[in-house]
């Protein structure tokens, strides 16, 4: 796990692949946000098309490479959780959510984390992908 984390980390800027409300694939930027009680952990606003998307397709695939040519896919399912301990971290520590969302508790503030996950690390070099199952 601790190399997918520093992966995500070291790449902020990810791309999500969802399935949008007309059946067809929508993908956006994202951003890896937290790693607790060995979960990966996103965020969002639950006035967001994303959010509507996840809630009825929760099938997801999140994909970002580096600077090295080297990049993760991160497959699973998003699962929604009211956590105001998770909520909280993220909100002390990012300071643009702190501007977006205030507090907390704010109520269009949601937190998922990706279930029954599975990173994939590839390159261009040729090497064999490695998985790992989170």
């Amino acid at each position: 796990m601790e190399i997918i984390i520093r992966f995500l980390q070291e790449n902020p800027v990810q791309f999500l692949a969802t399935i949008g409300m007309d059946g067809k694939p929508k993908v956006r930027p994202f951003k890896f946000r937290l790693e607790e009680d060995n979960r990966l952990w996103f965020c969002t606003s639950n006035r967001k098309d994303v959010y509507n998307e996840l809630k009825n397709h929760p099938h997801v695939e999140l994909s970002v490479a580096s600077p090295r040519e080297t990049w993760i896919r991160l497959a699973g399912i998003a699962v929604f959780e009211n956590n105001l301990a998770v909520k909280q971290k993220m909100i002390d520590s990012d300071e643009s959510l702190r501007a977006q969302y205030r507090t907390a508790d704010n109520p269009v503030f949601e937190v998922f984390y990706i279930d029954q996950a599975v990173a994939t690390i590839a390159a261009f070099t040729g090497l064999p992908p490695k998985k790992f199952f989170l």
